[in-house]
């Protein structure tokens, strides 16, 4: 975690939105992140002019020559802050967001629908200023800082956003032991806590992965898959990947239980905290999950929906509502009769109620299991 004066500073522009009337902390998170990029773009644009000027190769950067004031390095020097925020606002953001058209920014993929929201250029002069001064130089610093900020989404209990702990995470992700050659996804990511937490394991336990060109190629871009149905904490999730150093994460809009879905024996590994409040229409649901287990309880369906999706042989830790061990309606017998009789049950974790407060009460634990499609449980 980030401490002492980083930490400081970043409270400090967090005071500045708060103070500027951004309350909302996944707002304040969103802008704030928007403007992390714009640097970070900025940044990566230096270093690649400087290295092409050092190689004596011509190097044509993603800033027309028109548009060289919406570099960070730029508008931040500039006389004004009306000037400043003019730039931003109607130079700066419209450019990030047409970038990715030409399939060119991993950054600005996430930004197609991002609205800047900071009200006056007094405001964004404070906040420029602030995000100048802060030190990201250290390898995990970005991600970190990200982890803060995300912090103060779960300290401020608000938006019904489910932040899973991460020492739980940690765990789940220590258990399964990703390898190199893993196909994780996370069909409700939230703000992609488990796929974070596994790219970092995959940094301690096997960084020799970088050292292999198509293992280097997976790791950026077809290793981690995220769905999710809001937008903000999609674009949330995508942020947290990027500043934890995966090129290319595929994270999409999607509701994973329908049909859109069509993903079958694709992955090697699910890590998730799905959704287990709700309670969906048959006609919402795809149907061959209602084939396993006839309900409109989203814990169930997740269930179903990672046996689709997993490959034979491929693991999952999850995390359920204890109804889903003790429910006794049948659809709650189908699905434990399908993973106890046709796959591998390996080891059922029960967490105390308190886990999730203050989002909720309820008791929890979590399943770990093998696809097999021809049994395998023995001991639990």
């Amino acid at each position: 975690m980030i401490t002492g004066e980083l930490r400081s500073k970043v409270d400090r522009i967090w005071e500045i939105f708060w103070t500027g009337g951004i309350a909302n902390p996944l707002e304040v998170i969103e802008q704030f992140t928007y403007l992390l990029f714009i640097k970070q773009l900025d940044d990566v644009e230096s270093t690649k002019e400087t290295e092409a000027s050092f190689l004596g190769i011509p190097y044509t950067g993603m800033f027309p020559e028109d548009c060289q004031n919406y570099r960070w390095s730029k508008f931040k020097n500039l006389g004004s802050a009306e000037e400043m925020y003019q730039i931003v606002l109607s130079g700066v953001f419209p450019f990030i967001k047409s970038l990715h058209q030409d399939g060119d920014s991993a950054y600005a993929k996430y930004m197609s629908d991002a609205i800047f929201k900071i009200p006056t250029p007094a405001m964004l002069s404070k906040i420029v200023d602030g995000i100048d001064a802060l030190d990201l130089s250290e390898a995990d610093s970005k991600g970190d800082l990200y982890e803060y900020l995300l912090n103060k989404v779960s300290t401020s209990g608000t938006n019904g956003q489910f932040r899973t702990p991460r020492h739980i995470i940690r765990m789940m992700v220590a258990l399964m032991k990703p390898t190199p050659s893993d196909v994780i996804v996370d069909p409700a990511m939230g703000s992609a806590g488990f796929l974070v937490e596994a790219q970092a394991y995959l940094r301690e336990n096997h960084a020799d992965l970088f050292l292999n060109v198509g293992l280097r190629e997976h790791f950026n871009n077809n290793m981690f898959t995220g769905f999710d149905m809001d937008r903000t904490m999609l674009r949330i999730g995508a942020m947290n990947m990027i500043l934890h150093g995966v090129d290319n994460p595929n994270i999409s809009y999607q509701d994973s239980l329908s049909e859109v879905n069509t993903d079958r024996e694709k992955y090697t590994l699910v890590l998730a905290n799905p959704p287990f409040k709700g309670s969906l229409d048959y006609d919402g649901v795809a149907a061959d999950l209602l084939k396993v287990t006839k309900t409109k309880k989203t814990e169930l369906l997740f269930l179903a929906l990672f046996l689709r999706t997993l490959k034979i042989g491929g693991r999952a830790a999850v995390i359920v509502p204890d109804g889903v061990m003790f429910g006794s309606s049948k659809a709650h017998k189908e699905i434990r009769k399908e993973i106890i009789d046709n796959n591998r049950l390996e080891g059922i974790i029960s967490m105390p109620s308190g886990v999730f407060k203050p989002y909720a009460g309820v008791s929890t634990a979590i399943l770990l299991f093998t696809k097999t499609g021809s049994g395998g449980t023995d001991k639990v």
